[in-house]
């Protein structure tokens, strides 16, 4: 579980880049910044002390373990296209994934002494659905009509939401509401992966 850990952003970074005809801007950035980032975190330890199964437990896993990792660097990412210090190819999920690449190293570290499932596992696939499916969902708002913006910008807010919830779940000992939104927070990653490969085929 450890070496999934480890491994599992690397492998879906490579992969998803594979479907793409071009490289996107950034990579330096992602994997400076995620790196001081990840050290950090590490260093300084969780901002919410969960207790049981409550709010505070769903506010861990939001802000200190599934969510805000993931969301940090779409931020930075708009940050530093708006004071161009990124130009060229913008992809959302290329950056994100090579933010978390640090991010996981030292995770599966920490983590492998409790050699928890729910963290080793289900943790990383939450982070690339994330990074994936949000990207996916703001290269779909462009060009398009306000009622299709509204829809996409409330699945934006959504996703990050239902993986959080996911984490909890599965904390909660509710397995299958916990595999229900791991499968919400996930389906827009897999549909841009079977259109990105679809596309890569023809």
């Amino acid at each position: 579980m450890t070496i999934f850990c480890f491994l599992f952003i690397p492998i879906i970074y490579l992969f998803q880049r594979s479907l793409k005809d071009s490289n996107s801007s950034g990579g330096v950035w992602a994997l400076l910044l995620g790196s001081i980032f990840a050290i950090i975190r590490f260093f300084m330890g969780d901002m919410i002390n969960p207790g049981g199964f409550g709010l505070s437990r769903f506010l861990s896993a939001f802000i200190d373990i599934v969510s805000l990792p993931v969301l940090t660097p779409i931020i930075v990412f708009l940050l530093l296209i708006n004071l161009r210090l990124i130009q060229g190819n913008i992809d959302f999920a290329n950056f994100s994934l090579l933010w978390l690449i640090p991010e996981a190293a030292l995770r599966a570290i920490s983590w492998s002494s409790v050699s928890d499932p729910i963290l080793l596992v289900i943790v990383p696939i939450l982070w690339a659905s994330i990074a994936i499916g949000l990207s996916f969902f703001i290269s779909l708002i462009q060009d398009t009509s306000v009622l299709i913006i509204i829809l996409l910008s409330l699945a934006i807010l959504l996703v990050p939401f239902a993986a959080a919830a996911s984490y909890w779940a599965f904390f909660s000992q509710q397995t299958l509401m916990g595999f229900l939104l791991l499968l919400a927070a996930a389906a827009p990653m897999l549909v841009c992966l079977v259109l990105s490969f679809i596309r890569a085929a023809d």
